[in-house]
This record gives C-alpha cells, structure tokens and sequence, in this order.
C-alpha cells in the first residue's frame, strides 16, 4: 500500500505511460494538493516489491520537476530503497548508443535511482 492517495491512484492506471503522463500534468501545473501531498512520508516498508518499482520511477520525476520549479523535496523521495540495481530505460525501444547517452545527459536526481527517461519526450508536456 503506497498510502498516498494520488501516487497510489497513478500505480492504479492500466498503463504506466499514461500514469507518467498524468504525473507530469501535476507536476507541470505545480498542483497544489498533489505537491502538499508529498510532504506526508510514505512508509515504504509497507510496499509491495511492484509499488516499490513504481514509486523508483516516480521519484525521479517528481525529485527532478521539483527542483526546477525551486520547491523543497521530501526527504522520503529520496531514501536508497528508492534505487534500481539495473539502469531502467524509458522507453525500452532504445539503441545501446541512446541508452549511453541517456545516462550521461540525464540529471542527477534520475541518475541517483539509475532510472533514465528521455528528457525531451517528457518535457513535452
């Protein structure tokens, strides 16, 4: 149980695409209930192994979109359960040579989880 009632509702979509998508429209947007939101730890120990996968790839999106917007981040969003052992690439249709690059252009926050998205296609919006 995630025990955030909007992240748990983005783990709820069918299809995780459209749940980053509709992260991004929160974050884009610096919607206020979302964001305040945050600031309620979540106690990963209670995640299942899938929500823990989730919440990796969220984290980075949120840690990121946070600091250009010049807001505080929760310190839960940053614990080391937070973490791939293996790079995770979104999307997974990428050649070795993208995948290299990503790692080395991607900022810190997704680089500290080794979870690597392709700045450009989120950033549009």
């Amino acid at each position: 149980m995630i025990g955030n009632k909007y992240l748990q509702q983005l783990y709820d979509y069918p299809d995780i695409d459209a749940s980053l998508n509709q992260l991004l429209e929160l974050l884009k947007y610096k919607n206020k209930d979302f964001i305040d939101s945050l600031f309620i730890p979540v106690d990963l120990s209670l995640c299942s192994k899938d929500e823990l996968n989730f919440l990796t790839k969220v984290a980075a999106l949120i840690d990121y979109n946070l600091q250009i917007h010049k807001i505080a981040v929760p310190e839960w969003l940053r614990s080391n359960i937070l973490r791939f052992e293996v790079p995770y690439y979104h999307s997974k249709r990428i050649s070795d040579f993208e995948k290299f690059k990503l790692q080395m252009t991607n900022p810190g926050p997704f680089r500290a989880r080794n979870v690597y998205f392709d700045l450009t296609g989120i950033g549009r919006i």
